[in-house]
């Protein structure tokens, strides 16, 4: 989720930086093709989202592949003069070099997955702006979790339009020989559930 900045002008990573330190985790900054975007604090229902595509995302890859399944705020910079903070992503731990034992935001040059969590500002920016980016920086699977109408727009490379996913969605990433199957009705019902305040006893 995120929406531009109100000054409509080129900013530079140098520019953004500064604000990623002052900011500490909200608002959130990122910048793609010189534009700045603003993503304030986000919902309860949003971050209930985050919490269980990330446990789904993270229980696949321990039992079945590598990769590292993480949450924002991170500062990442697929391409020269960007900076993104997707909602959920998997980091490729292959494109870090073998001498770097540490690494930072930076050393990641690629990721396996870039998830969204959308919201009604944030239309224009997740499903157009983000999903170009993503997919033009070479990242093979982007997604758009869909709160309100319960599904997951999924984009792969190649495809002009996105596969709706409304009761499963199959994902087998690269170099992988068991898929991850989200059962998308359990998951937006889970989400429902755990946004809702707990009931008195």
């Amino acid at each position: 989720m995120g929406m531009p900045a109100i000054h409509h002008r080129r900013w530079t990573t140098t520019e953004v930086r500064p604000l990623l330190e002052e900011s500490h985790r909200w608002p959130r900054y990122e910048l793609i093709d010189g534009e700045l975007i603003v993503t304030p604090s986000p919902g309860v229902a949003h971050q209930v989202a985050v919490v269980e595509v990330v446990f789904i995302v993270k229980t696949y890859f321990k039992e079945h592949g590598v990769g590292i399944p993480l949450s924002s705020p991170a500062d990442l910079e697929l391409v020269p003069d960007s900076i993104t903070q997707p909602d959920v992503f998997v980091l490729d731990p292959d494109s870090v070099a073998d001498d770097v034992e540490f690494p930072t935001w930076a050393d990641f040059k690629r990721l396996l997955l870039a998830v969204e969590i959308i919201s009604p500002s944030s239309v224009r920016i997740d499903r157009i702006m983000k999903r170009d980016f993503y997919l033009d920086a070479g990242v093979p699977e982007y997604w758009i979790v869909d709160l309100d109408a319960r599904i997951i727009e999924r984009w792969t490379q190649g495809r002009e339009s996105p596969e709706v996913c409304r009761d499963s969605l199959e994902w087998l990433p690269e170099n992988e020989w068991v898929p991850l199957t989200i059962d998308v009705p359990k998951l937006f019902e889970t989400i429902r559930a755990k946004s809702r305040r707990p009931k008195e006893r």
